[in-house]
């Protein structure tokens, strides 16, 4: 029963991590959009979500680091390889698929004059929720956290 707790705190805080950083690579990803707003909407789509992914992983890597550092002190070595490539393979297939949403309904809400900010923030919101489920499905799934 504690293990099972364990888990799952362990997977809280991953997506609370994702929360925080979505806030804040959100709310700069429509500052930037809007700033691009006289560009063609397939650059400002592009260098949007090229500079939101630098400001998310920037964050979410500190986040991580420090919330686990005592924890990969104590692991054996094998363990933390094993769970830092199961890791890196779920949020490999979370990024697949939030690319797959957030480029082309970004893009879309462009075309359609949705105003930059808007159409970031609502595709990023769609795209994020998509990940965020993807991410988790295959932590358990794969028995990481």
């Amino acid at each position: 029963m504690f293990l099972v707790m364990r888990l799952n705190q362990q997977l809280l805080q991953i997506n609370r991590n994702f929360l925080i950083c979505f806030v804040v690579s959100a709310s700069l990803s429509a500052i930037v959009a809007q700033f691009l707003s006289g560009y063609e909407n397939y650059l400002n789509t592009t260098i949007t979500i090229a500079i939101g992914y630098g400001i998310f992983f920037l964050i979410f890597s500190i986040l991580f680091y420090f919330d686990n550092k005592n924890r990969y002190k104590q692991m054996n070595t094998n363990l933390i390889k094993k769970e830092l490539v199961g890791l890196i393979s779920s949020f490999g297939i979370g990024e697949i698929g939030y690319l797959v949403i957030r480029w082309p309904s970004f893009y879309y809400f462009l075309e359609i004059g949705i105003e930059p900010y808007l159409a970031s923030l609502v595709s990023e919101i769609i795209a994020t929720l998509c990940y965020m489920a993807i991410v988790s499905l295959f932590l358990r799934g794969t028995k990481i956290f």
